[in-house]
């Protein structure tokens, strides 16, 4: 049973079960730039990944951006294997990201130059070890022991994540670490870096994917500055920044530049989304997807307001009022309603609506009505003139069979998700999925009346619905946008905390409640005010310039 692999448009047969490294090897050994990783069916891999079926594979280098991601998270790794082998009694901390670089700090070390000739050294000896770094599964069992052996803090936020079936770390020779992203997998992947003394510390100094192969000249900044003018270092500070970092901000009362920064960065993205839309002349949709809490629905207006600034008028509709009666509804393996399944939306209505609003022809669009789980209909009437575009958003828009009816070159679609930008361990920065919990609690009490608890408790299914609605189908995306801001944690905090609070020790959503309040009590809290009315987190937060 052969399996076809695309590479650059052209298909190749393999008969069984290889490594992308050695399917690969000659292009690997004859790229300009260190392949370092891959896109395997639009997720990214690592070189040891093993193709076991049909798929499209792109190799990744460190001329790409994310190629340059997985060569700083390879950095770090090495950095952190160097250190505990220098110095065993010692702790490290990845703090935050300055320009290409990495500021790390020691925590009762004073950084002298034999030290930073030291780790220089360590370090170019692994990589010129090209050492193999394995990816090692361990049950919760195996983890839970490992844990109360080792009283090591690496990895442990996989473990706390209570539905993590499997916890994973990365071992090098004996130095084990988690790493929160794709890792190439051998030391050797990391060609260029360099050490030097900054401050109570050391800059961890490596290439930047527009020019991979050398470091630039070093240019100190006498502080982190909140407002830089190039938008490529803007995404930089807000792309990596700390919890220790942004309350910094907050308690010197430098937030609001930082909430500036954060919110001008969407409207510049969103801006470019919709002079992309402009520029294809047969567009009739926009579709726009990502998981629970990624802020489809702000989005989708910001995005009609710039299409307007094109002369492109957008009419929205939401896929939420197309549910089917709650009888009709799908029942997910627990017998509980599954309201992410596709078969939970009225397609057969849907379509017919969407074909005749293309025709020029009139709808009308029911509400749906969450409380008695039904349609209604309030003479809500639809038509499309010819200056207007459609424009909508729910989790199953990136998956043709909800606009089964609508031709492909007539929708494009819009991949959002909130890809959190902050450190959160040592060497690690916070999970993008509880980003979205924390909205998704708070959004769930303020706009629909239920407790945290209703939250955490409906969570687990949410997620395997995305896993199943919303991430095989990324690929399909025209654009990817980032909703996450900087500073959101913040200023959810206030409103998380007694939601989360009031669950007790006796109920099973406790535990993870208590993961939560872990994470939120390292952040200062930023007032609701200092929320610009336009921002996407007002979705969650109440009070913004948009209808929900």
């Amino acid at each position: 049973n052969n399996m076809k692999i695309t590479y650059k448009g052209k298909e190749i047969e393999v008969k069984e079960p290889i490594k992308i490294e050695e399917l690969f090897k000659e292009e690997i050994k004859n790229s300009k730039y260190k392949v370092v990783g891959c896109i395997f069916n639009n997720e990214y891999q690592n070189l040891e990944y093993e193709i076991k079926e049909d798929g499209k594979v792109e190799l990744i280098d460190t001329f790409s951006k994310e190629g340059m991601k997985i060569y700083i998270r390879t950095l770090v790794y090495i950095m952190g294997k160097a250190f505990e082998k220098a110095y065993p009694q010692e702790k490290l901390t990845v703090e935050y990201q300055l320009g290409n670089a990495m500021f790390c700090t020691c925590d009762n070390m004073k950084i002298t130059d034999e030290f930073i000739n030291k780790m220089a050294e360590e370090i170019q000896k692994i990589i010129n070890k090209n050492i193999e770094i394995k990816k090692v599964t361990m049950t919760r069992e195996e983890a839970k022991e490992f844990y109360e052996k080792t009283n090591s803090s690496k990895g442990r936020l996989q473990y706390d994540l209570t539905n993590n079936k499997e916890i994973y770390m990365y071992y090098c020779e004996d130095y084990y670490n988690y790493c929160y992203g794709t890792m190439a997998n051998r030391t050797g992947a990391v060609e260029k870096f360099e050490i030097i003394k900054y401050y109570d510390g050391f800059l961890l100094r490596y290439p930047s994917s527009k020019n991979p192969t050398e470091i630039s000249e070093f240019k100190p900044t006498k502080k982190l500055s909140w407002a830089l003018e190039e938008y490529e270092r803007i995404h930089k500070i807000l792309e990596t920044n700390t919890v220790y970092k942004l309350n910094k901000a907050i308690k010197d009362g430098r937030i609001k530049d930082v909430i500036m920064l954060a919110e001008a960065l969407h409207e510049k993205k969103i801006a470019n989304i919709a002079d992309d839309i402009a520029r294809r002349k047969n567009i009739k949709m926009v579709l726009i997807a990502g998981p629970s809490s990624s802020g489809k629905t702000t989005f989708a207006q910001r995005l009609g307001i710039q299409l307007r600034l094109n002369g492109i008028k957008p009419v929205t509709i939401s896929v939420d009022n197309y549910f089917v009666e709650r009888k009709d509804t799908p029942r997910d393996e627990n017998g509980e309603y599954d309201f992410e399944s596709i078969d939970a939306i009225d397609l057969k209505l849907f379509n017919e609506h969407l074909v005749k609003l293309l025709k020029g022809e009139e709808v009308e669009i029911p509400r749906f009505n969450f409380h008695e789980g039904t349609k209604k209909y309030k003479g809500d009437k639809l038509k499309l003139n010819p200056d207007e575009i459609l424009v909508i958003e729910g989790i199953h828009c990136l998956n043709d069979k909800l606009t089964s009816q609508i031709s492909k070159d007539e929708k494009y679609k819009v991949y959002i998700s909130a890809l959190t930008v902050l450190n959160m361990d040592r060497y690690n920065r916070i999970s993008t999925t509880d980003t979205r919990l924390v909205r998704r609690i708070v959004r769930d009490y303020q706009f629909r009346g239920y407790s945290a608890k209703h939250t955490l408790d409906t969570w687990a299914s949410v997620n395997r619905g995305e896993e199943k609605n919303i991430f095989p189908y990324q690929e399909e995306a025209n654009k990817i946008f980032n909703t996450s801001l900087i500073y959101e944690l913040s200023a959810l905090k206030d409103i998380a905390k007694p939601l989360l609070e009031e669950i007790t020790p006796d109920e099973k959503e406790h535990a993870e409640a208590q993961r939560l309040l872990n994470m939120l009590k390292y952040f200062e809290s930023i007032p609701n005010e200092e929320v610009p009315t336009n921002s996407l987190l007002k979705e969650f937060l109440g009070g913004g310039n948009f209808k929900y």
